[in-house]
């Protein structure tokens, strides 16, 4: 069986419009064999005619079969322009643009390819027309088309809600990792407090001992200008009192660095710069779970 090209469904309908086209076109022409029976009942009585008799009958069966055959062209392509008007306007419910080639209607190796088809399906095979090639038109597509397009985009309005509330959950955690944060910063900033307050004190500790060395030299220098005879002994207070302060001095730098070793070898500072690590890591994977969520500019 010749083909079109088509697949079953299309094919069906372009049977259904020759099948149309058939019935049409075999109307007109008994129409047309009517004009020349009608001339040959009406007119032709007589056995013999003269020329203008003829002559008249042949103009009267011109014009009339001119009619018939003139209407039947109007009628034919009226026909087809209501066949495109239903192509076009399916395709315009899915926002298509169809073109067509008026140069390949009177392309001959297509027309023979039709006329092919149509003595394959209407005369060789002499089957009669299945249930699917015999539907009156053709089957809407705007209805099926609309009830696809709003599943579709109900579809992607329901993603779009997921996204939203998954963004929405991110956020809110991101929010809560920020606050935990902010509380750690806090807490570490108090300790620093805490320990600036203890390196205060033994500021305050070298101080009094400085304002102690001070005392005592201002009091040798008095012991120096009254008495000249104990100038040898407080020479060798100075000199015990300087050594004292240096190995004061000393002992303060050990403890202070010993107190600053200890404070940072305590639980609640290990623990408490874990947690600041911690929620530094969470916070750099939740901005990197937020960037792809962001719009592109």
């Amino acid at each position: 069986m010749a083909e079109l090209g088509l697949n079953e469904h299309h094919q069906n309908e372009v049977i259904n419009y020759m099948r149309f086209a058939r019935s049409k076109r075999g109307l007109r022409l008994k129409t047309v064999d009517s004009c020349f029976q009608d001339l040959k009942d009406s007119r032709l009585v007589e056995e013999t005619f003269t020329v203008d008799e003829v002559t008249d009958m042949l103009d009267g069966l011109q014009t009339v079969v001119h009619s018939e055959v003139e209407s039947e062209l109007i009628n034919t392509a009226y026909t087809n322009v209501l066949l495109l008007r239903q192509l076009f306007s399916q395709a315009e419910k899915w926002y298509l643009k169809l073109q067509t080639d008026i140069s390949e209607l009177e392309n001959r190796e297509l027309l023979e390819q039709v006329a092919d088809f149509e003595k394959s399906e209407f005369t060789s095979s002499n089957k009669k027309p299945s249930a699917d090639l015999i539907k009156p038109k053709l089957a809407p597509l705007n209805e099926g088309g609309s009830e696809l397009l709003n599943k579709e985009i109900a579809r992607l309005q329901e993603e779009n809600e997921k996204l939203k509330t998954r963004l929405k959950t991110i956020e809110t955690q991101a929010t809560t990792a920020l606050d935990e944060k902010a509380k750690l910063e806090k807490s570490l900033k108090d300790l620093q407090m805490i320990q600036g307050d203890q390196k205060a004190n033994v500021n305050q500790d070298i101080t009094e001992l400085e304002n102690k060395v001070a005392a005592l030299k201002c009091q040798f220098e008095k012991t120096l200008n009254d008495s000249t005879a104990n100038q040898k002994s407080l020479e060798e207070n100075l000199v015990t009192t300087k050594h004292d302060l240096l190995k004061v001095q000393d002992q303060l730098s050990t403890a202070e660095k010993e107190l600053e070793k200890k404070f940072q070898q305590t639980a609640a500072y290990r623990n408490m710069k874990e947690i600041l690590i911690k929620k530094n890591e969470q916070i750099k994977d939740l901005r990197k779970k937020l960037s792809k969520y962001e719009p592109e500019d």
